[in-house]
């Protein structure tokens, strides 16, 4: 009595007689939506490894992985934090540095012992290293410490002479088992140090002092390298971001490089102007890069003031980080206008927190900037005196691709088939084929409307997406060349922008009341 997997045998050529049980799969295929809260970030750092997306949560995991906020152009930590205030929660970071950093490097005193920080960058600096006695009677343990860190125990090293310090350098450098593994904060060279151990306290970097090489970074770095070893941008290929930005990227000729990134690998791409520019520049900008793309998303260059409470001072930053985590807490569906974005008490156009006047944005220049498919972060907004985009748009000038909400829409429903539709791919193509394709999309679809992703497309009640796969979009002559298609269509709902209310008021005003059919009563 054979049990085999569907497929796995000629069922029509059995010659043994027995009763042979085959396994079926389920046989219509379910799509989990892909996630569209991940922010891709690129910039500088003060720790952690160089060109290697690292999973972020928190700014603890940020400081832990690759070191604290900096006060600087282009920072890392700085878009993570005002990222975090939206409420994103969910970050692949990228280091990029100029190529001039080092690792913090000290030599234990008396010896040849070198002692290297793991990563580059200043935060080495901070790295404290002590050799004290073991656990057990004549041995030693080896201390590594970095403030807000649980400090590493090397415990139990024994030997004399050059033993003990090949067994050290291979305690810290490979670990010591399961329970114990490796350091991540320092390797460990011996140098053929054949003196006996003693107690000894060490702080890094007073041979060679850790540093960032972060001076020398500009836009074109943060794109970075597109080649088998990816660096800057192109080292996010592949991660799932559904949002992304290179910090403080505000160089136009690097805009062109990141839209066609976007594009690619289905990211909405945020963008930013130099701090200080005018209306005027900011288009001329824009016009100059020659971006029209729904996958880039241009903020103006009118910086905001935020408070850094890890440098303790109030500074101007780009506003990327700003919009990238406040459209991360969104639904795809959902558009960036009028929604509260936290953490501002300043911008450019309104002056410093201390500015006694502050100046708003006419209409004459917010219609040029979102004509031009430009956005800025500002206040008021339609619902309230609150700081949010003002026009939730992308850099198209095509009206029906415009809002944030085709970009990310658009990115989710095409990540999602790409995701999980290519099972389907290798299989007999007949009408049983066809059948499941569309149950699986149909599927998808109706879970995406009753979620509230999609929305009825009339009154009428009509559902706003088909999908058709069958002999009639895939003829023989095609089919016999092996391909199949599914043509999908799905009509996004629509965002209120421009909310107009007809108010008719005086003494011989004659009223008339609307009756509403049952269907639309509250």
């Amino acid at each position: 009595m054979p049990i085999v997997q569907q497929g796995a045998i000629n069922t029509t050529a059995l010659l043994v007689p027995d009763l042979y049980v085959q396994i079926v799969p389920p046989q219509n295929l379910v799509l989990n939506g892909v996630p569209t809260n991940v922010v891709g970030a690129v910039g500088t750092a003060s720790w952690g490894p160089v060109n290697q997306p690292l999973l972020i949560g928190t700014m603890a995991d940020f400081v832990a992985s690759l070191g604290p906020v900096n006060a600087r152009k282009h920072d890392l930590g700085t878009q993570v934090a005002t990222a975090i205030q939206q409420g994103a929660q969910d970050f692949r970071c990228v280091r990029v540095t100029d190529g001039t950093e080092t690792a913090a490097h000290s030599v234990i005193s008396g010896t040849t012992v070198g002692l290297t920080a793991r990563y580059t960058g200043s935060m080495g600096n901070q790295i404290q290293v002590r050799l004290d006695p073991g656990s057990r009677l004549g041995t030693w343990r080896l201390t590594v410490s970095l403030p807000g860190l649980q400090p590493e125990l090397f415990d139990n090293i024994g030997g004399s002479g050059a033993g003990f310090w090949t067994g050290l350098a291979q305690a810290v450098n490979t670990g010591q088992g399961t329970y114990r593994p490796r350091s991540q904060l320092i390797t460990v060279d011996a140098g053929g140090a054949t003196v006996a151990p003693s107690n000894v306290a060490v702080t890094l970097g007073s041979s060679v002092p850790g540093t960032d090489g972060a001076d020398g970074v500009t836009a074109m770095t943060l794109v970075g390298i597109d080649g088998i070893a990816r660096t800057g941008m192109y080292a996010l290929r592949g991660q799932g971001c559904s949002i992304a930005l290179l910090a403080d990227a505000d160089d136009w000729t690097s805009w062109t490089n990141q839209a066609a990134f976007g594009l690619d690998e289905g990211i909405y791409m945020i963008l930013t102007g130099p701090a200080g520019q005018s209306v005027q520049d900011a288009i001329g900008a824009k016009n100059q890069a020659g971006i029209d793309n729904y996958a880039a998303k241009l903020m103006s260059g009118d910086w905001l003031w935020w408070s850094d409470q890890v440098n303790g001072v109030v500074r101007l930053v780009s506003p990327q980080g700003f919009a990238a985590g406040r459209l991360a807490n969104l639904s795809p569906e959902q558009s960036g206008l009028n929604k509260a974005i936290f953490g501002v008490i300043g911008s450019e156009r309104t002056g410093d927190p201390t500015a006694s006047g502050t100046g708003s944005y006419s209409n004459a220049e917010l219609a040029a900037l979102l004509g031009a498919g430009l956005d800025v972060i500002c206040r008021p907004q339609p619902g309230g005196s609150f700081w949010g985009l003002r026009g939730g748009h992308n850099t198209s000038l095509d009206p029906g691709r415009s809002g944030d909400n085709y970009t990310r829409l658009t990115n989710y429903i095409a990540a999602t088939l790409s995701a999980g539709m290519g099972r389907y791919v290798g299989q007999v193509v007949n009408a049983d084929l066809f059948r499941r394709i569309r149950a699986t999309l149909l599927s998808f679809l109706h879970n995406m409307l009753g979620q509230g992703l999609l929305g009825q497309s009339d009154a009428s009640g009509q559902l706003p997406f088909s999908v058709i796969c069958d002999w009639s979009n895939n003829p023989q002559s095609r089919v016999s060349l092996g391909y199949v298609q599914a043509d999908v269509q799905v009509q996004y709902q629509s965002i209120n922008e421009k909310f107009i209310v007809n108010l008719e008021g005086g003494q011989s005003v004659q009223v008339s009341r609307q009756v509403l059919p049952s269907t639309e009563i509250a």
